[in-house]
């Protein structure tokens, strides 16, 4: 068992803000297994790198012998977080919800001890509240105090609408923390206020506050926004290891350097040390290749991870496809399926606008030839590789040829 202050050291790694740590060091001296929460809302079908910092830091405190608490917020997911939004986010539907918590409950074991982790539901105890239950909770907070949240300060101020229920969310889930009696919850620092929450009600309820842990916000493949499959910005953990690794060899030598800070299991030196000959004029591309492999590796294993490099390698430097395009049949359309529809309709294009805009940037290939034609018009009963960029490839059949 390590000492408090190396369990301090290891769980601040990374971390952006506790609130309190005296608090955090003084129930790590208790000696207990603590109760370390996390919420995830399943609002889409696959956990992405971006939810893996969390993970992460839960992994470590698994490690150091606490209780780890994987919360899926089914409930407070129909309710939909407005945290960050500018509008009236959409609620999920039932159906939504329970498809998406599958997907989760499968894929968080890529990191987290199973046999450690406790998964619970919030409307297990959300769904039993009475309407009077859900009014006692809301009087144990005030308009004024939401209204400092800063989505909603701006919303406000901005003529923005907000509704009710949305208030009724960072109540919610700080009510989870009450319920599960929570030592420490985890969040990203956009999640400051819920968690915050979480330790008034807590005290209401005669509970001794959570300690708060946030951690950094991962960004997209973009460098920019949230790392978000909305955005299209994503690695998701479920990618195939071809698609995962040439996703990371995609990103900015800059924003390489941010993924090996939250993602990596590098020492601190290591990093250090590698991003120091980068900066001394080793080609940066040896670091991308070796978080890559990490990567791929920690999320399928050490092969996967050597026939990825190798792909890449080909790919990259031969100009060679894939072994593994993924195979498509497409209906048939009267004279013929338009190439930009038949990019979208094969998941290659978001949209007809990105496969136009893809064939004018020279990105857009058929069997290898670059395409140059936005009317192109592909016959029934042919079958032939369509690329979009460097990474995505897909064998389409059109009709019953």
């Amino acid at each position: 068992m390590s000492s408090v202050v190396e369990s301090l050291e290891i769980l601040s790694r990374g971390a952006e803000e506790i609130l309190v740590e005296s608090q955090l060091e003084k129930k790590l001296k208790e000696g207990r297994p603590l109760r370390i929460k996390a919420g995830f809302d399943p609002t889409a079908p696959d956990l992405h790198l971006g939810h893996t910092v969390l993970l992460n830091k839960l992994k470590q405190f698994q490690d150091l012998g606490h209780e780890v608490i994987f919360l899926i917020g089914d409930f407070t997911g129909m309710i939909g977080d407005p945290t960050g939004k500018n509008i009236t986010r959409k609620p999920l539907t039932t159906e939504e919800v329970a498809e998406n918590a599958k997907s989760y409950q499968e894929q968080v074991f890529k990191i987290l001890d199973k046999s450690k982790t406790r998964i619970v539901f919030n409307s297990e105890w959300m769904g039993k509240l009475t309407a009077a239950d859900l009014i006692q909770l809301a009087a144990k907070h005030t308009v004024a105090r939401m209204l400092e949240r800063d989505d909603f300060s701006k919303r406000y101020k901005g003529g923005q609408p907000i509704a009710i229920h949305e208030f009724l969310y960072p109540l919610i889930q700080g009510y989870d923390s009450v319920e599960l009696k929570a030592d420490v919850e985890l969040g990203g620092t956009d999640q400051k206020f819920n968690l915050l929450v979480g330790r008034q009600l807590q005290e209401i309820y005669g509970q001794a506050p959570q300690v708060v842990l946030t951690m950094p916000i991962l960004e997209g493949l973009d460098g920019v926004q949230k790392m978000s499959k909305s955005l299209g910005n994503y690695i998701g953990i479920a990618d195939k290891p071809d698609e995962m690794f040439g996703k990371i060899m995609s990103i900015s030598d800059g924003l390489m350097w941010r993924y090996y800070e939250l993602l990596s299991f590098s020492s601190l030196d290591e990093i250090a040390a590698w991003r120091k000959a980068c900066d001394e004029g080793v080609n940066p591309k040896e670091s991308k290749v070796r978080l890559a492999k990490e990567l791929v590796e920690r999320f399928h294993d050490a092969e996967a991870a050597d026939r990825a490099e190798a792909q890449f390698e080909a790919r990259f430097k031969k100009g060679a496809m894939p072994d593994d395009i993924e195979e498509k049949a497409l209906g048939e359309m009267d004279g013929g399926y338009p190439i930009a529809n038949l990019l979208k309709d094969a998941g290659l294009t978001s949209s007809t606008s990105e496969s136009f805009r893809m064939i004018k940037q020279g990105a857009v290939k058929i069997d290898g030839k670059k395409v140059e034609d936005k009317a192109l018009l592909m016959a029934c009963g042919t079958c032939h590789i369509y690329q979009v960029g460097k990474r995505k490839f897909a064998k389409v059949m059109i009709g019953n040829g």
